[in-house]
C-alpha cells in the first residue's frame, strides 16, 4: 500500500505545478494574440484539462470497461460543475459575459440531448454515435477558430502582450499539459488500487473516485487561475471541459469499443444513471449557466448550493 500512496502523492505534485505552468502559458497565448480570457479556456485550455478523461475513458473501453468510460463522462461533468466551478463561484464569482456563454452552453445542451436520447431509446452507444459526437466537436473548434479571428483586442492587456514571450508560453502549455496528464494518471491508476483495496465497488469508483480523479486538472487550473485573477479563464475552461468530455472524451471511447449504458446500480428498481446521473448533469450546467446568460453574473450562493448538491451525490453513491 506504500507504493501505491506515494505514487499518488507524486501525481498530486505534477498536477499541481502542471496547473501553474498551463494557466501561465495559456493567459500569456490569450494576451498575445487579444484573445478574451473566457475563449482561451473554452478551447485550448479545456483540451489540455480534458486529456485524462480521454486516456482513462478510452482505455477503459478498449479493455472492456464500459461502464468506467460512460461513468468517467458524466461523472467528471457533475464533479466539473457542482464541485470545480462550484468552488470558484463561492469563493469569487468570475465577472461573466452572457453573450460569450452562449453558443458553448448552447453546444453542451445540444450535445448532451444526443446523448440522453441514444442512453433513454436504445442503451446502446454505437460507433456511429460515437462519430456524430467527434463532428460536433469538430463543429464547435472551427467556430471558435473562426471567432477567435474577429476578437477584439483588450487594451488593458496590451502591455502584458508585449512583454510576454510566445516561445515560452507555448512551451509552458504544453510541460503544463504534459504534467497534469502523467500526474492525473498517476492519481488515479494508484486511487483506484487504494480504493478498490478498501472495498469500494467499481462502478461508484467511476463515477466519483475516477471522474473526481481526472478532474483534477480542472481543479487545479481553476484553483490556480482564481488565486492569479483569472477567473473567466477558470469558468470558460470548466464549459469547454464539459463539453469535451461529451464530444471528444465520449466521442473516441464509443468509436473505439462501443458501449452500453451501465444497469448495475439502480433506484427503486430502475437504472441509476438514466433516474439520476443523467438529470442531475443537465440540472447543475442549467442551474450554473442560465443565470449568467441571462443576468451577465454569477453569485455565490450557487456556487455553495452547487457544492451541497455535489456532496448529497457522493454520499448516495457510497451510502445510498
Amino acid at each position: 500500500m506504500l507504493v501505491p500512496v506515494l505514487l499518488f502523492a507524486l501525481g498530486l505534485i505534477l498536477l499541481i505545478k502542471g496547473g501553474d505552468w498551463f494557466v501561465d502559458g495559456a493567459t500569456g497565448i490569450a494576451h498575445r494574440f487579444h484573445i478574451p480570457e473566457l475563449l482561451i479556456g473554452a478551447t485550448v485550455v479545456s483540451i489540455g484539462t480534458t486529456l485524462p478523461e480521454v486516456m482513462v475513458s478510452a482505455t477503459s473501453a478498449l479493455s472492456g470497461h464500459g461502464e468506467i468510460a460512460y461513468g468517467n463522462a458524466i461523472g467528471s461533468i457533475i464533479c466539473n460543475t457542482a464541485l470545480i466551478a462550484a468552488v470558484t463561484v463561492a469563493v469569487r464569482p468570475p465577472k461573466v459575459e452572457g453573450r460569450s456563454l452562449l453558443v458553448p452552453v448552447l453546444f453542451f445542451f445540444g450535445a448532451a440531448g444526443l446523448y440522453a436520447a441514444v442512453a433513454y431509446t436504445t442503451g446502446q452507444f454505437t460507433r456511429g454515435i460515437g462519430l456524430v459526437l467527434l463532428a460536433i466537436f469538430a463543429a464547435y473548434m472551427i467556430y471558435n477558430v473562426l471567432r477567435m479571428r474577429k476578437a477584439p483586442a483588450e487594451p488593458e492587456k496590451a502591455d502584458e502582450a508585449q512583454r510576454s514571450n510566445i516561445g515560452l508560453d507555448i512551451l509552458k502549455l504544453v510541460l503544463g499539459a504534459a504534467a497534469i496528464a502523467f500526474g492525473a494518471d498517476l492519481l488515479v491508476d494508484n486511487g483506484t488500487l487504494i480504493a478498490q483495496a478498501l472495498g469500494v465497488p467499481e462502478s461508484v469508483i467511476a463515477l466519483t473516485f475516477v471522474a473526481l480523479g481526472t478532474s483534477l486538472p480542472e481543479l487545479v487550473t481553476a484553483v490556480t487561475a482564481l488565486i492569479k485573477g483569472h477567473g473567466a479563464l477558470s469558468l470558460g475552461n470548466i464549459i469547454g471541459a464539459n463539453l469535451f468530455n461529451l464530444v471528444l472524451v465520449s466521442g473516441i471511447s464509443v468509436v473505439l469499443s462501443p458501449f452500453a449504458v451501465p444497469a448495475a446500480k439502480t433506484i427503486g428498481g430502475m437504472n441509476a444513471s438514466l433516474v439520476l446521473d443523467i438529470p442531475l448533469m443537465f440540472f447543475v450546467m442549467a442551474f450554473l449557466t442560465l443565470p449568467a446568460i441571462l443576468r451577465n453574473k454569477l453569485q455565490h450562493w450557487q456556487g455553495v448550493t452547487l457544492l451541497g448538491v455535489y456532496a448529497a451525490f457522493c454520499l448516495f453513491q457510497f451510502f445510498g
